[in-house]
């Protein structure tokens, strides 16, 4: 599902309630530098017509326009999004259009959250992190805890570390949320033991405030992949939720992971 506009929605989220999106990415393509097995956008081959970047000013142009429109209408904001077609972060403006949101944000709908849904990729980059460590909700993702492992999830573009991104959201000091999508398919499975073992001790490593757990449920672009439930999810979590580390969010279904 491509999304064909830069400020989309608000629509309900689970995790964020009434969210405005933010797709930093082609209105009519998709950019990413993961090319997840689950990608509700598809994989990347398909969105690959429309290659332009939205600038900041057309960014903070169609934003303030929707926020006044939905203020109008009375229409509750719960949280500014940026999520759209691939990591948003890849947009060369990123830092400068987190701070026009942040502006626009405390002027329109103050009591709104500002989050980002991430890959952890360029968390490293000084900029990045520097703009991510601003807003209210940087929400990283994780979904294995090996580059082997993650190699076959996520399909990351060369050059990707788990360790280089673990070692970077350990600048976060636990103030970010970690996402993990689990799944199954017929080369792998997020329950296997090696498995859980590894991403609990991320998970006790980094001390995220929160630890959002799903699974698919849309349709995705690699067949035979199979989903749990929310008590299969529960019981390979455990741990964590009786260590009391952090809080865990347990749903059964993935939006934009």
């Amino acid at each position: 599902m491509i999304r064909e506009e830069t400020v989309f929605g608000p629509i309900f989220s689970r995790r964020l309630g009434s969210s405005l999106g933010i797709n930093l990415l082609p209105e009519r393509g998709k950019i990413c530098n993961f090319d997840c097995i689950y990608c509700e956008c598809g994989w990347n081959r398909d969105g690959r017509d429309d290659t332009v970047l939205p600038s900041a000013a057309k960014v903070r142009g169609d934003l303030e326009r929707m926020l006044l429109k939905l203020k109008q209408q009375g229409t509750p904001v719960d949280s500014i999004t940026f999520s759209g077609d691939g990591e948003p972060t890849l947009n060369p403006e990123f830092p400068q259009i987190i701070d026009d949101t942040l502006r626009l944000r405390d002027l329109h709908y103050p009591q709104a959250k500002v989050s980002v849904l991430s890959n952890a990729t360029r968390v490293h980059l000084p900029e990045v992190f520097a703009a991510l460590r601003r807003v209210d909700n940087p929400i990283m993702k994780i979904d294995a805890p090996s580059n082997e492992l993650i190699a076959k999830i996520n399909i990351p573009a060369p050059g990707y570390d788990l360790s280089r991104v673990v070692e970077a959201l350990r600048g976060f000091g636990g103030d970010f949320v970690l996402q993990t999508c689990m799944l199954r398919s017929p080369d792998f499975d997020s329950s296997s033991p090696e498995v859980v073992a590894g991403l609990l001790d991320i998970v006790r490593l980094l001390r995220p405030r929160e630890w959002m757990v799903y699974t698919i449920d849309r349709p995705t672009p690699m067949q035979g992949l199979q989903k749990f439930t929310p008590q299969e999810m529960k019981t390979l979590v455990q741990p964590i939720i009786d260590e009391g580390l952090t809080k865990v969010q347990i749903k059964g279904a993935v939006e934009d992971c």
